[in-house]
């Protein structure tokens, strides 16, 4: 990773113009992505970002290129930045297998902060346009199906393997009770058991999750040799969530300690989650190929931002190491100001923010300079891969991320990173001006937006 250079070096009309050249514009027609999908559509794992977690338009471009790729392209795997068993509930009403009535009711498990991420209304398009892609199908395996990467959900996840082993083997989910009432002393959530560990010399849990896993795993052939493959799928998810408890138990013990191993650990999770996914349906005989979405700062390439000097690593970086740059695309969405969807501070109500106009040193500022000089139009796609695009980006700059929380009375530290974009992305896409992600609960709450930081006086 270079050093970002102390002083910010304004683009010329010269790299503006080679911008322009490469940008390929977003209009809202059908073929807006055909060249995006000629670049991306044979790799086995599309990777698809955002640069907020709040943003309606990131939603609604991941999810048209997303359509394109399972219906013209064989992608059967959606795997998304969300807790495996809340994700699963999706599953199983997109794969008609559910008593849910609605993609909204699908939707319900998505309790914990930050709920508007995945209860909103551009996720409800999403899940009722895959409810109905699959009832078009006539063959389970070329159905399109919705998955979780995330280990936050210790106890949602207890919760899933107890009652899959209450209906398959009573003895065992005696057992696995027992193993798992560990956790009982410190409460329910993952946080408070690792404050626990941190400050109150609670004993770790370590020994009985692996304990669990490793029983469950002894006894996965019996348990899937009985009803084909819905049985396999069934108890696939449950040794997820087993392996989910386990490393969340990992989680929440490093999260209080002063070093980089709890991002490590996350991120690694949900590769590894990512690979036993291709693995599982690998196995029913095909080649299978998945979509990721995430935030930007977990799918693009970690070597090429300030990450890799704080030794951590993301999901798109372990992607492709183990599959390889002819496997893998990376394609990062950007803004440069509008509104978001986010909290003041963690665990606090969405609210609509105002996005602050991108810093000059930013390549957020850098696209935007070319959508003001009216060379391209407000959104538009650049392929790292054309030498015009990568001899401009190549140069080290700042890049922004906002997750569910937004800081803009901080927002240089809080908000921005050194980033070398033609090695972190395969694919930008450039949305100049984003609108707010509308969650489905508390919109009365939500709806006002708030003034522009400078309000009443302008100055």
């Amino acid at each position: 990773m270079t050093v970002l250079p102390d002083r910010y070096r304004t683009a010329g009309p010269g790299a503006l113009a080679q911008l322009a050249g490469a940008a390929r514009p977003i209009e809202g027609h059908d073929h807006d992505y055909d060249e995006l999908l000629d670049h991306v559509a044979d790799r086995r794992i599309v990777l698809i970002g955002e640069a907020t977690h709040g943003s309606q338009d990131f939603y609604r471009e991941r999810a048209r290129i997303t359509k394109r790729l399972i219906e013209e392209h064989g992608f059967t795997v959606v795997a998304v930045e969300a807790d495996w068993p809340d994700a699963y509930r999706v599953n199983r009403y997109v794969m008609g297998l559910s008593d849910d009535r609605s993609s909204t009711e699908s939707l319900a498990d998505f309790r914990r902060f930050p709920t508007w991420m995945w209860r909103n209304t551009a996720v409800v398009q999403f899940v009722d346009w895959l409810h109905a892609h699959n009832a078009r199908a006539s063959d389970p395996l070329h159905m399109a199906r919705f998955h979780g990467l995330d280990l936050y959900s210790l106890r949602t996840s207890i919760d899933a393997v107890v009652e899959y082993l209450d209906g398959i083997d009573p003895d065992e989910a005696r057992r696995a009770r027992d193993r798992y009432s560990c956790f009982d002393h410190v409460g329910a959530e993952g946080q408070a058991y690792g404050f626990a560990l941190a400050y109150e010399r609670a004993i770790p849990c370590e020994n009985e999750v692996v304990a669990q896993l490793v029983s469950l795993r002894r006894q996965a052939a019996e348990y899937a040799s009985r009803d084909g493959w819905l049985a396999e799928d069934e108890l696939f998810c449950a040794e997820q969530n087993a392996v989910v408890v386990r490393d969340a138990e990992e989680y929440y013990q490093q999260m209080y300690r002063a070093d980089v191993s709890s991002w490590n650990l996350r991120d690694r999770h949900m590769a590894a989650t990512l690979d036993a996914l291709l693995d599982h349906f690998d196995r029913r005989g095909g080649h299978t190929k998945a979509v990721v979405w995430e935030h930007n700062s977990h799918i693009g390439d970690a070597r090429a931002t300030g990450m890799s000097v704080r030794d951590e690593l993301n999901v798109g970086q372990l992607a492709r190491q183990r599959y390889g740059d002819h496997a893998v695309a990376l394609i990062g969405l950007t803004t440069y100001d509008g509104e978001v969807t986010a909290a003041t501070d963690w665990g606090r109500p969405a609210r609509r923010r105002t996005v602050r106009p991108a810093l000059p040193e930013s390549y957020e500022h850098l696209l935007h300079e070319v959508v003001d000089e009216r060379l391209a139009p407000e959104r538009f796609w650049l392929p790292m891969t054309d030498p015009a695009v990568a001899a401009v980006v190549a140069e080290p700059r700042l890049e922004r991320a906002i997750g569910v929380v937004y800081r803009p009375q901080t927002e240089r530290a809080s908000h921005y990173f050194p980033a070398r974009l033609d090695r972190q992305f395969d694919v930008v896409v450039h949305l100049d001006r984003t609108s707010a992600l509308q969650p489905l609960d508390d919109i009365a709450a939500w709806d006002p937006l708030e003034p522009a930081e400078t309000y009443p006086t302008g100055i």
